[in-house]
This record gives C-alpha cells, sequence and structure tokens, in this order.
C-alpha cells in the first residue's frame, strides 16, 4: 500500500475508526480551491441534495443523516491529507472524495485503514481497482479503462490516423494515456507521441514543441487547469482545431475552457472535442439538482457523488449497521442482482420487505465489480460548436474487453 501522505505525521492507525452509535455520519473531502475547484461545487451540492432526500424519506436507521463534515482537497496532497484527518476525527462513517486521483491517493490510507468507507465520484485511475483498500473504498466513476477505448474511437472516427498524446504525469493522466495510446493501436492509427509532463511547471513550451516536431493530425490532452495554457501553446503553434483534431477528456470538460484558452476569441477552440464519464444525461437530476442548488452551473460528477451517498445509506439498511466494517460488506451487492430500484425511498422499502434490492443511480446503473467500481459506463463524447458553446454530441456505452 502507498503510505500516509502529508504533513501531520498521522498514521491512519492513529484515527479512530467510525463508531456505531446508530446515526450514518458522512464528510467529503473534495476541491473548494485549488486547480480543481470547478469540480468541487456539483459534488458538494449533490452530497446535500443526497441527504436532505434521504432524510425526507426517514432518514437511515431510523435516524435523520446528520450536516456533512466538510473539508477542502484543495489541489495538494499535503492539505488533501490534513483534511482528511479532519474529517476523521470528527467521527464519519464514511468519506466522499476526492475529486483527484492523486489527491485520493494521498488519504486512501488514512481512510480505509481507520476503517472507514471512502466513495469517489471522480476517480478514475485505474490504479484504485487492484489497490489494498481492505474492502472500504469504492468509486461510482468508472476506471479510465472504460473511457480510454471510447476516446480512441472518437478520434478514430474523425478520420485522424496520426495522433500525438500528452498527458499530466500522475495516475490519472498515465492511466487514461495507456488507455487510449492501446486502442488507437489496436484500431490502426499509429501514435506519433505518448508523452507525459509535470503538471506544476511554469510553461510548456518543451511539450508543445515536442507535438509539433511529430507532425500529427490530431493531439489529445489529458490535463486539469493547466491544460488551458497547453492549449494556447497549440494554438500558437499552428495545431488548434481548424488545423488539426484536437481532443480533452473529463478534466478539461468545461463551460469556460474555450475564454479561459483566448479570452479575445474564444471561438479558436471551436471543433474541440472530447470524452467524460457522462454527467448530463439524466435531465430530471439535473433540472431537481439546479431547483435545490440555483447558482450551480456545472453539473460535472454530480450524479455520481449522489449515488456515492445513496449507495452507502442504502448498505448501511441493508446491514441494519452504520458501523462501517459491516455495512461495507454490502456496497456491491446491493448495486446490482436484485429488484431494480432507483431512489433511497424506492430501494428503502424493498429492503424493509426483505427484498434483494439492485441500485439503479441517477449517473446510470452502476453494477459494481469485486473491486467496488462500475462494471460499465456511459461515457459522454462532448465538443466546442461554432460559437465555442460546449455541447454533448452523444453518450456511448463501454464495457471491460
Amino acid at each position: 500500500m502507498i503510505s500516509a501522505v502529508g504533513g501531520t505525521g498521522v498514521t491512519a492507525s492513529a484515527v479512530p475508526a467510525g463508531d456505531e452509535d446508530g446515526e450514518l455520519k458522512f464528510g467529503y473531502v473534495l476541491p473548494e480551491t485549488g486547480q480543481l475547484a470547478y469540480l468541487g461545487p456539483p459534488q458538494i451540492e449533490s452530497v446535500k441534495f443526497a441527504i436532505q432526500q434521504i432524510n425526507d424519506a426517514g432518514g437511515v436507521l431510523g435516524k435523520p443523516v446528520p450536516a456533512v463534515v466538510s473539508s477542502d482537497e484543495a489541489g495538494q496532497e499535503a492539505v488533501a491529507a490534513q483534511s482528511a484527518d479532519r474529517v476523521l476525527a470528527a467521527g464519519v462513517d464514511a468519506v466522499i472524495g476526492a475529486a483527484a486521483s492523486g489527491m485520493s491517493l494521498a488519504f486512501i490510507d488514512r481512510v480505509t485503514g481507520a476503517g472507514v468507507v471512502q466513495c469517489s465520484a471522480s476517480n478514475t485511475a485505474p490504479t484504485f481497482t487492484d489497490y489494498d483498500d481492505g474492502g472500504f473504498y469504492f468509486r461510482t466513476a468508472p476506471s479510465d479503462v472504460l473511457q480510454g477505448p471510447v476516446l480512441a474511437d472518437v478520434v478514430r472516427g474523425d478520420g485522424h490516423e496520426r495522433v500525438a498524446l500528452i498527458a499530466r504525469a500522475d495516475d490519472y493522466g498515465r492511466g487514461l494515456l495507456r488507455a487510449t495510446e492501446e486502442s488507437l493501436e489496436t484500431g490502426g492509427a499509429t501514435v506519433a507521441l505518448a508523452e507525459t509532463y509535470d503538471p506544476r511547471a511554469t510553461n510548456f513550451d518543451q511539450i508543445v514543441q515536442q507535438v509539433r516536431n511529430t507532425g500529427p493530425d490530431a493531439v489529445v490532452v489529458i490535463a486539469f487547469e493547466e491544460g488551458a495554457q497547453i492549449l494556447q501553446g497549440l494554438l500558437e503553434a499552428g495545431l488548434g482545431p481548424d488545423r488539426v483534431g484536437v481532443y480533452g477528456a473529463d478534466g478539461l470538460r468545461s463551460e469556460e475552457l474555450p475564454s479561459l484558452v483566448s479570452s479575445g476569441d474564444p471561438e479558436r477552440l471551436a471543433g474541440m472535442k472530447g470524452t467524460a464519464p457522462a454527467s448530463v444525461g439524466n435531465e430530471q437530476y439535473v433540472k431537481d439538482l439546479k431547483e435545490f442548488a440555483p447558482k450551480l452551473k456545472e453539473v460535472q460528477y454530480a450524479p455520481q457523488a449522489f449515488d456515492c451517498v445513496n449507495t452507502i445509506a442504502l448498505a448501511a439498511e441493508q446491514a441494519e449497521s452504520d458501523n462501517p466494517e459491516v455495512f461495507a460488506k454490502e456496497m456491491n451487492a446491493i448495486t446490482k442482482d436484485g429488484d431494480k430500484c432507483r431512489s433511497f425511498a424506492e430501494c428503502k422499502k424493498l429492503l424493509a420487505a426483505g427484498r434483494d434490492i439492485d441500485y439503479d443511480g441517477v449517473s446510470g446503473p452502476l453494477d459494481f465489480t469485486g473491486a467496488g467500481e462500475p462494471g460499465r459506463a456511459t461515457i459522454e463524447v462532448y465538443g466546442y460548436d461554432d460559437q465555442a458553446q460546449l455541447r454533448t454530441l452523444r453518450t456511448q456505452e463501454s464495457t471491460p474487453e
């Protein structure tokens, strides 16, 4: 296992596990600041919305779920680890987060080592599938092993044959780069470049020059916030969407991306495409969430966060216990091979009647594998139109080959 990371010197064994007191307590470690701050509000509001709906249905184990204990992952490993310590010290039974795979890796040992359930709505790095988490880590976002083939299909479907791939040098970037590269090559495309870069660099001229030197007809950028600077460099190098195919993934899916890349002429990004785990397919859920949180603009990974909370709550109901060591064992089973239900209230009634349930979440069927992650995924293909407006072009199902 990866050792505990951070400046506190606190290890997982020093943090008490959630107590069985009949009350299911949630905490989150999600980005309120930092480079992924735009992904924080949709997940945070979705967690709060799920708790409200659970309480409207009578709560868990006959008691209302208390307000979520909040903490910021901040885009820094040391801060994320310290935040996890604070949430654990509050005696929570489950932690939602982190948003970034690298931030989760900074504190997963603390949480799971304390015997507390962790569920991420947006960790997509393949690393977590085989991670030694003691059966306490789950995610409602699909592994990039499922996203990579769809991204490759989009690139090849647009007729591109010589592709340059660049990705941030972390578990997320490496994992999605590898999955996309393998699928491109299997499909007959030439991968002219598959390179990672330091996301903390002050400029990205070198990686942009590497891309230019390969003479690609398509470029795939697997990035977070720093991707705006990389895309600026590609535009200046004559590698914009008007010249070659330009593609991104979930870390770049944002309505604000075109103005961040070219504030004076955002239409320069028109034609860029990308993929992301689908978050906008459930129109009714998006509508309901925005009524709950009217100021919310972005909804990426909001359904997955809602499903984290519901899955944990239903597992506790099934186990008749708020002890994570007990209800963690029910997490996988309630997402498959039972009577289908689509809300906490509906599923709770079935459990009370002694029925096995198959919770199909607002993000889609979960069908958790033994690793505690979706066994299939709905991937959104997005694009920027002539006015550089973000659009959902289609969705595509993906299952392990």
